[in-house]
Parts: structure tokens; C-alpha cells; sequence
């Protein structure tokens, strides 16, 4: 088996300075890495990543690969890899598999590449890899112990097996651990999906309108972030309970087709398909753009558009222009992607630092804990709270606890 199958080893040298540059502003990361580097948990284990290749994943990585496993990382989306990067893994002895804007065979070719690794252990972003495991590559998977996934939209996936008995191992359901989604999901997301839109189109926010699909963690990070940058903000549900949140918080809410004529942005995050699709694509008004904030490229029904117009082509990197009969254009960021990494550079360090630190210690869990049952496993509550203890302690913060009295009155129901 080949060590790797990149685009070019030459441009290491740019990757190496990205990763230093993302250490210095992940303190939980480094004290983990310290950590593994003493105490070797992953000795003899191999690990597989398929997740956004940039900097802050390549520190994961080395910081698993300092815990004694050996490491081999495969893209979970064809345009977020970034070549310098993966080569500079490469050179720091981890297997690489992936490069940008890879086809689909080429991608599909380097999950297999990855999985003939042979892992113990996966970390999942979207599920591609648990997918390809139960289904073509079956055969791995008494091999594997364990391994944890990374977002919302893998985690539905994973639910849905785990409840047809089909997930055949443990799945670690990180997304879900409140130092995850309250920060990597409301404020990692609702920041780099701006900056890629912001640094994709050089356009104003400031007093437009932006309509957002989807009203979880994620859609209230953008949403929060949109009314800062001076937007007014409309947002689209159907889950009564989050519209009457969204309502609350501030913003208009509407129906997706009532939203669509008026709107200047519309971003979708979802983890669902064809969520705007033909008939708000025909009412959307001249220059409308479209962007996609969830894991796949199945959001926005990128078929309608190219049906309904008359012609298409790239305007800007990363922008593609939809004529429509009438005249009418509208913009497609990132080919419907995930637009903060496909178009930028992926949530802040600091927010990423708390999330990578809860898949490392959930890999460590697994590895120590060898009789978990099969199926989607919160992650522990004493990790959840230790990332969030190791982040205070980064930034200099300390907090009270409760008293010995104050833990017996909460536990007792006489009083």
C-alpha cells in the first residue's frame, strides 16, 4: 500500500507554517498533545480521520500521532482539502490520502485508499467513512473498536443505523457534547461562513436581507452573525419549537416561499436535501445568491437551477452565475459546498480547539474501553466538562464549586 497519493510533497513548506500558526491559538490541544506524547494511549493503534483537510485538522492529527498511533487522513469534502497542507503531513509521517477539488471517483478512490490503512479506530466527519465500512468494505469491520463523528448531519446518519441494528461498532456522537455545539456549531459556524462569504463575494451585508434555512446551533450561530453585520434577518423552520426561538430572538420567520422573492442571501443549514429547490428559485429576485452551510452539497437542489436557466458560468472564484429566462441571475457560492470550507478556511482556531480535543479524548475513551456495545454513544460527561475546564484555564479564567452541603441538598429531595 502507498504511504500517500497527494498533489504535489513540494508544497510542504507553506503547510508546515499553517500548522504552527493554527498551535499557537489551540492551548487545549497542546496540553492533550503533551499529554499522549507521556502517556502513548494510542500504542499500537492505527487511526483513520476523514475530515476537512486544513491546519487545525493536521494538529488533530499529529496530536493523535503523539499518542503512539499510527495515522493516515482522508478528505470528507473535495473542495475543503488544502494541498500544502496534507503534504506536510505527509513529511511528518502520516498517511495522506486526498487532494483539491478531487471527482467524485477520486474521492471515492482515496476513502478506499484510507480504509486499506486498516484502522482500530475512525474519526468521521459526515459519516463517509462508516458508511464505506458497512457497505463495500465490510470486511473491516470486526477490526474496528470504535470511533466518533464529527457533525450534526453524520450523526443523523449514524441514529438512523443505530436504530435498524446496522451500526456494527460504537460510534462516539462528539457533535452532540455541549463543548462542541455551543461553540464549534453557534460560534465557529456563524463566523467562517461570513468570512468566506464576505471574502467570496466583497459585498455589503449591511442592510439586506438574509434568509436562513434552519434554525439549529449552527443556523443561530449565522443568524446571530448576520444581524451583527447589519442585516435583517428571516428565518425559515419546520420545527414549531425553533421558529418560535428564532421569533423570539429577534428575527422575522416566514415560509420558505414566502422569504424567496425578497431575500438577497439565502444559506442553508439544514443537513437536509433540496431544501431550496425550482419553486423559490423562480421567485428569487435578480442577483440573489446562494450559499450552503451544511455538510453535503445536496441542499440546495443544484439540478433545478441548471434546468431552469438559460446559462451558467464562473464569475469569481468560487461564484457561478445562473441566467434565467427572464433575465434574472442568481449566484451559487462554492457549488453548493460547504461554503465555509470550501470558500474559506474553516471555523477560528480557538473555537476548533475545543472540538478536536473531544474527538482526541474520545478516541481515547474508546481505547481504553473495549466493551462498549455497539451503536451512537454520548461522549462522557467528566470529558465534556474537562475541555471545558482546560479552555478556562487557557484563558486565565477560574470558576467556584459547589460545597460538599450544596451537592447533598441537590441530590436529596426531603429538602
Amino acid at each position: 500500500m502507498r504511504e500517500y497519493n497527494i498533489r504535489d510533497i513540494a508544497l510542504a513548506p507553506s503547510g508546515h507554517r499553517k500548522i504552527e500558526w493554527v498551535r499557537q491559538f489551540m492551548p487545549v490541544l497542546n496540553r492533550l498533545n503533551q499529554e499522549f506524547t507521556d502517556q502513548k494511549p494510542f500504542a499500537g493503534k492505527r487511526v483513520v480521520l476523514c475530515l476537512h483537510l486544513e491546519a487545525k485538522t493536521a494538529y488533530l492529527a499529529l496530536t493523535l500521532q503523539a499518542g503512539g498511533a499510527k495515522v493516515a487522513v482522508v478528505a470528507s469534502n473535495p473542495l475543503s482539502t488544502q494541498d500544502d497542507v496534507v503534504a506536510a503531513l505527509v513529511e511528518n509521517g502520516i498517511s495522506a490520502y486526498a487532494w483539491y477539488k478531487a471527482t467524485d471517483e477520486e474521492y471515492k478512490m482515496h476513502i478506499n485508499q484510507a480504509l486499506d490503512f486498516k484502522p482500530d479506530l475512525i474519526i468521521d466527519d459526515g459519516g463517509d467513512l462508516v458508511s464505506a465500512l458497512h457497505t463495500s468494505r465490510r470486511e473491516l469491520l470486526d477490526r474496528i473498536q470504535g470511533g466518533a463523528e464529527e457533525t450534526t448531519t453524520g450523526i443523523l446518519r449514524l441514529k438512523a443505523m443505530a436504530k435498524e441494528g446496522k451500526l456494527c461498532f460504537p460510534m462516539m456522537a462528539v457533535n452532540d457534547a455541549r463543548s462542541k455545539y455551543l461553540f464549534d456549531n453557534r460560534y465557529g459556524t456563524g463566523q467562517s461562513v461570513w468570512d468566506a462569504i464576505l471574502r467570496t463575494t466583497n459585498l455589503v451585508v449591511a442592510g439586506k436581507t438574509v434568509c436562513i434555512i434552519g434554525y439549529g446551533w449552527c443556523g443561530k450561530g449565522v443568524a446571530l452573525r448576520a444581524k451583527g453585520l447589519g442585516a435583517k434577518v428571516v428565518i425559515c423552520e419546520v420545527d414549531p419549537v425553533k421558529a418560535n426561538e428564532a421569533w423570539m430572538d429577534g428575527h422575522d420567520v416566514k415560509k420558505l416561499k414566502e422569504a424567496a422573492p425578497y431575500a438577497d442571501y439565502f444559506i442553508t443549514v439544514t443537513g437536509n436535501k433540496n431544501v431550496i429547490h425550482r419553486e423559490h428559485m423562480q421567485l428569487m429576485k435578480n442577483g440573489a445568491i446562494l450559499a450552503n452551510a451544511g455538510h453535503f452539497d445536496v441542499e440546495i437542489c443544484k439540478p433545478d437551477l441548471a434546468q431552469i436557466s438559460i446559462s451558467q458560468k464562473t464569475v469569481k472564484p468560487n461564484i457561478e452565475e445562473f441566467i434565467l429566462p427572464d433575465g434574472r441571475k442568481i449566484y451559487l457560492l462554492a457549488e453548493g459546498r460547504l461554503v465555509n470550507l470550501a470558500a474559506g478556511d474553516g471555523h477560528p482556531a480557538e473555537v476548533m480547539d475545543m472540538s478536536f480535543a473531544l474527538q482526541a479524548l474520545a478516541l481515547d475513551y474508546l481505547a481504553k474501553n473495549k466493551e462498549i456495545e455497539n451503536g451512537v454513544h454520548n461522549v462522557p460527561l467528566e470529558i465534556d466538562n474537562k475541555v471545558a475546564l482546560m479552555k478556562l484555564n487557557s484563558l486565565g479564567l477560574n470558576i467556584d464549586s459547589l460545597t460538599d452541603e450544596q451537592v447533598r441538598y441537590l441530590a436529596a429531595w426531603q429538602e
